[in-house]
């Protein structure tokens, strides 16, 4: 029998069959340990390196350093942040010879054959410490090419944000690269430039700039960073006032060189139709107001110039928002159409895009905001929780993560806030969900503007299931109680790319096409978890039937090919390059489609035509499940295995699914099952659920194997993973809706049978 823990630390031991007392449990201790840390907003330089649609950094020096001679040497340098021991597989992609050093080890050098092969890559396994690792990577021109493409394999999830060092950059996104120089400086001891000290102790020049000319620092704010264009163009300047008291007089007095519009706050304090001086005396609302100036270029000029003042003193200005890598106090945005007004509330926000205008006053597209330096922008960081090799993430929070086990999160808090009457478990997972949505169309312009998007990755970058069905379910379960229009348009998309771009076999069973891959041309049990509860929930918030048909379809066709009949459960994987599914019937894998199913079934009208066939299936697969429950209640990683251990997220969702169908009556006799999900779940608080809600005994994310070892032996449990708590939080819901159904006392007789 498998032990995570003694029985004293048992949140059975602490609180009995109180299923409510151990979901609140579970449910508390998930939002405690991942508080709802914001992304972060980092300056980062458009002059500087960028991501290839792979979310490889393009470090190709030819076309950058033309100048550079034959035999040249330049050096990238990036900093890590990890906040605990991280392993992921990096990739390079040598255009020329190139040496990788992490920490000052020399993990790569490029040989012969990779230098001179056009598409050569290789893999670098890359173990980053807790704490700041430096990379350094070494680059040589030569007739074959000169730089590399470096990043992580399966970039938008394993995401790897690199920092610039040197003091002066510190907080700024984006690696830097060296000047040519003409022999080896660091390379033959792997010696990092001291990241902590300045640039000009390094002996090198170091780009992207961030530094103006002396030309272009003296002219105005807003010219300095756009330009002066002939026609009218429009820009915004945003700021706050440092803490002033509530009520104080403060006069505000500056020039301006055109049309110029003052707000504080959402209070408009001036307005001036054409170039001048300007002053204003005004009683403060608010401890730190937000000063929002729309400026118009005018004949000698493009900027503002403004001072306040009370009491008098002068006061000072800070940042509307914390943008590390910049130390000045006021974001820009611009050029912009000067006919377009946007309400000055929508302006101040770190989810806007303003309409933008070209050189020649054209409709370009949107813009966002910039900063006081040269081609230098905001962007805002997804930099919690990050995914390791084995799908962990550290202790490091999961807040503002679209992916599909924190989608399973979303709906256990949902679900659980719905029983227990606690609003504020529903609160949070808005604000999670909401993290992404509302920054859903940047996160679009990011992708565009720089190659590879630094938030919402999975969600603009959908090239599987994976990447939308569970998380954008949770989404349209979030729709259900706040209606938010944002969160059906994406659906939108999502549903597009189920019902209209995904690929098929012949029959229109979902599969994996993945060319290249190791998954290339496979068919997984988990993507009926994957795509049938959002199609379901897509259905009844559109009305769009098609999408409820298609989630009965998959099912059908899933069976076909994954059950295995003798023994009334699924293989995890068909494999269609071999012609034949694995026959390896692991937990999880068998718990998403029972889960799914339930989920389906809930909302397929008594008269659909599939109806009766699925019910069937339910029946005969949830036979061949029970059948194999274990003495503790628990089902192992492999159900078929004696040897294999105890797994944890695999009970949950058989004990969810057996309280659902016992409750909506899809068995003919449902006192077997109702005891096997109060055995389960007994068998979770004992083993799995400590007294703390920490969640034990789930395996890490799967790939796949014709073999039982793998499942085993390579795919070992990881405490509180994110694929285990939000069901562990749906199993409890059900046994408490499942008592309710039957009654105390009829539930504790049926337990006993």
């Amino acid at each position: 029998m498998t032990e995570y823990f003694i029985k004293r630390q048992s949140s059975q031991y602490a609180f009995g069959d109180d299923a409510r007392s151990i979901v609140e449990l579970v449910s508390s201790r998930y939002t405690g340990a991942n508080p709802p840390v914001p992304f972060a907003l980092r300056a980062f330089s458009t002059a500087g390196i960028m991501q290839t649609a792979e979310g490889l950094y393009d470090m190709e020096m030819a076309s950058r350093l033309p100048d550079a001679k034959h035999g040249a040497y330049v050096y990238m340098l990036g900093r890590v942040w990890s906040d605990d021991e991280r392993s992921i597989d990096g990739v390079l992609e040598p255009l020329g010879p190139t040496s990788l050093y992490l920490n000052g080890e020399h993990l790569y050098r490029s040989g012969a054959v990779d230098e001179m092969k056009p598409d050569a890559q290789v893999i670098v396994p890359l173990l980053f410490r807790q704490g700041w690792n430096d990379i350094m990577i070494e680059v040589r021109r030569s007739p074959a090419g000169f730089g590399c493409r470096f990043g992580a394999e399966e970039a938008k999830v394993r995401i790897l944000n690199v920092l610039a060092p040197f003091q002066e950059r510190d907080g700024m996104a984006g690696w830097v690269y060296s000047e040519p120089v003409s022999a080896s400086r660091f390379g033959a001891s792997g010696a990092f430039p001291d990241s902590e000290g300045k640039e000009e102790a390094s002996g090198l020049a170091w780009l992207p700039s961030t530094s103006w000319s002396a030309e272009r620092s003296g002219r105005p704010n807003v010219e300095r960073l756009f330009g002066l264009p002939a026609k009218p163009a429009a820009a915004y300047g945003w700021t706050r006032l440092d803490a002033v008291g509530c009520g104080s007089s403060v006069s505000f007095e500056g020039y301006a060189y055109g049309p110029t519009s003052i707000w504080l706050d959402n209070e408009q304090v001036i307005s001036l139709t054409e170039a001048g001086s300007f002053r204003t005396t005004v009683t403060l609302g608010s401890t730190h107001p937000e000063l929002l100036i729309r400026t118009e270029n005018g004949p000698k000029g493009w900027g503002f110039d403004i001072h306040a003042h009370a009491e008098g003193r002068q006061l000072a200005f800070e940042l509307p928002r914390s943008v590390h890598g910049y130390a000045g106090v006021w974001l820009y945005a611009g050029p912009l159409d000067p006919k377009v007004v946007t309400d000055p509330s929508a302006v101040r926000s770190m989810a806007a895009l303003l309409p933008a205008i070209d050189a020649k006053g054209r409709p370009s597209g949107h813009t966002y905001w910039s900063v006081d330096a040269p081609d230098t922008r905001v962007r805002p960081y997804y930099e919690n929780a990050m995914l390791s090799n084995k799908w962990t993430t550290g202790s490091a929070t999961n807040f503002g993560r679209w992916d599909y086990p924190l989608g399973v999160t979303m709906y256990g808090l949902l679900r659980a806030s719905r029983t227990l009457n606690r609003q504020e478990l529903a609160d949070y997972a808005l604000h999670h969900i909401r993290s992404c949505t509302e920054m859903y169309d940047y996160s679009l312009w990011d992708r565009d503007q720089y190659g590879f998007p630094s938030v919402n990755q999975q969600l603009v970058l959908i090239k599987m299931l994976d990447n939308c069905g569970s998380f954008g379910s949770a989404m349209l379960e979030a729709h259900a109680l706040s209606g938010d229009s944002v969160f059906l348009r994406i659906a939108d998309r999502i549903a597009d790319f189920m019902l209209n771009k995904l690929e098929r076999q012949q029959d229109g069973a979902f599969y994996r096409l993945c060319p290249g891959e190791y998954a290339a041309n496979t068919m997984w049990a988990d993507d009926l978890y994957m795509s049938t509860p959002f199609l379901v929930r897509y259905a009844g918030a559109t009305g769009r039937k098609e999408a409820l048909d298609e989630a009965a379809k998959q099912f059908l066709l899933f069976r076909r090919y994954l059950f295995i009949e003798d023994e009334r459960i699924m293989s995890h994987v068909y494999d269609f390059k071999y012609g034949q599914a694995t026959r390896m019937p692991w937990g999880r894998g068998n718990g998403w489609v029972l889960f799914s199913i339930t989920e389906l079934l809930e909302r397929l009208p008594h008269n659909h035509p599939d109806r009766e066939e699925l019910l069937s299936f339910f029946r005969e697969m949830c036979g061949g499940i029970a059948a194999l429950q274990g003495e503790s209640g628990l089902w192992r990683q492999v159900l078929n295995q004696p040897d294999a251990y105890e797994e944890a997220s695999c009970t949950a969702m058989f004990t969810y699914a057996f309280s659902r169908g016992v409750r909506f009556g899809w068995f003919e006799d449902g006192r077997a099952y109702t005891a096997a999900a109060k055995k389960a779940w007994r068998g979770l608080t004992e083993k799995a659920i400590d007294r703390t809600g920490s969640v034990h005994g789930v395996c890490s994310g799967s790939r796949y194997s014709f073999s039982p070892e793998y499942y085993m032996y390579d795919l070992r449990t990881v405490l509180n993973d994110n694929h285990g708590i939000g069901i562990m939080m749906l199993a409890g819901v059900e046994i408490m809706e499942l008592e309710e159904a039957l009654g105390a006392s009829a539930a504790a007789e049926i337990a006993k049978i």
